[in-house]
């Protein structure tokens, strides 16, 4: 069962200006201040806006790198949501978590204070979040979290595949409590590294359109608090939705480009479809993982017209990184929060951006305003990664009867 969730994307803190965001079909990629980023071939991307006073308060707060502070601030919304008691001293309770660079931006200023001319060293303490585990061990100190932390990094859909390890730990009956995520902050290492492989557009990003010509990258982090069933109704919590399974699979063909057929994509989509004793035809829409990029959106395409088969031009798919961005390490979790959203209101959020939708994808994207959809149950949010990582999720309205 989920019964929280949390958000921190360039929309906001919290998941109500992030749902705002995505109703209003405006973007919230632009111009940004993180680093300089002059040099670079590209000059827009997802920035998150500063944090709450009250967030900047907490003991311990400026010692944590932005990656880690989004994770903190994703799971303390998340967890009161959830009315989970505090700290979570428990073996009971545990963190499945993700992100792909870590503590990156803080070290990248470190290591300029090295190079400078004036050859002083920097403050070492911010090294102390460079590792990928951080964010999670960050979240595990901040709600006193004594059961297992373990960190997923598989580029794009590390942070869907933290929460199949968790709700897999769930089942297994290893843990009651699982908080679930992902996240990463803009960094120059990365943002050059996708400029050098031209894969940046230089405006925002536009799933499965004509003329895409590349991701926006983003940055944030998002929350799932997934416990039993059993638990969940004994401390009297009610669930937001139901974690019905999940699905994983590794193209194993090339670094960064997406098998063209689709085929390893699918698959994953398939065990998810497994996993949850479901059919294609249960799925009431997708949140596809649409990056906006030529050769993912078209081989997330034929990946969903080998899962949906004739149903696939018309089931709706909603691209929530035109809206924030590509989040990396985090996209996983913030896309499954966008499609809790979407089940909680029964209206599936639009893409922004104009021109045509690519008539060689056939793909039923939901453009212009958001569309309400009377008997929206079940969706599926999937994710394409770099190295050939893909993973699904499934997600159920939740009805006590």
């Amino acid at each position: 069962m989920v019964t929280g969730i949390g958000a921190v994307t360039p929309a906001g803190w919290g998941v109500e200006p992030f749902a705002a965001a995505l109703r209003s079909g405006r973007t919230r990629i632009g111009g940004f201040s993180r680093f300089d980023h002059a040099a670079q071939r590209t000059h827009v991307a997802g920035q998150v806006p500063p944090e709450p006073a009250a967030l900047s308060r907490l003991r311990g707060w400026h010692q944590l790198s932005n990656t880690d502070r989004f994770a903190v601030g994703a799971a303390l919304e998340a967890c009161h949501q959830a009315g989970l008691p505090w700290p979570l001293a428990t073996p009971d309770a545990a963190v499945f978590f993700a992100s792909s660079t870590g503590g990156l931006f803080e070290t990248e200023a470190f290591v300029q204070t090295l190079i400078a001319p004036d050859g002083r060293a920097g403050r070492r303490r911010l090294l102390a979040s460079y590792s990928l585990s951080a964010p999670g061990e960050a979240i595990a100190r901040r709600l006193g979290v004594t059961g297992p932390v373990e960190t997923v990094s598989s580029a794009c859909a590390a942070s869907a595949l933290a929460i199949d390890q968790a709700l897999r730990a769930i089942r297994r009956g290893e843990v009651e409590i699982a908080v679930t995520g992902g996240s990463d902050c803009l960094c120059l290492t990365t943002y050059s590294g996708f400029n050098a492989l031209r894969a940046v557009d230089d405006r925002p990003c536009r799933p499965f359109r004509a003329d895409r010509a590349g991701l926006s990258l983003g940055e944030g982090a998002a929350v799932l608090v997934l416990e039993s069933l059993d638990h969940a109704e004994a401390r009297g919590a009610t669930p937001l939705a139901e974690l019905m399974g999940a699905g994983a699979s590794c193209d194993a063909s090339h670094m960064t480009a997406p098998t063209p057929d689709g085929s390893w994509a699918a698959e994953a989509m398939r065990r998810a479809l497994d996993d949850a004793g479901l059919d294609s035809s249960a799925i009431d829409f997708l949140n596809a993982h649409g990056t906006a990029t030529p050769l993912n959106d078209a081989a997330e395409s034929a990946a969903i017209g080998l899962v949906f088969g004739d149903r696939a031009s018309s089931i709706p798919v909603e691209a929530t990184k035109g809206v924030v961005g590509h989040l990396l390490g985090a996209a996983g979790a913030v896309e499954a929060v966008a499609t809790l959203v979407s089940l909680g209101a029964s209206t599936l959020h639009p893409t922004p951006a104009g021109g045509v939708l690519d008539p060689v994808l056939d793909v039923d994207v939901v453009v212009g305003a958001p569309r309400a959809v009377e008997a929206l149950d079940t969706a599926m949010s999937a994710n394409l990664g770099f190295g050939g990582a893909n993973a699904a999720v499934i997600l159920r309205r939740w009805s006590a009867a």
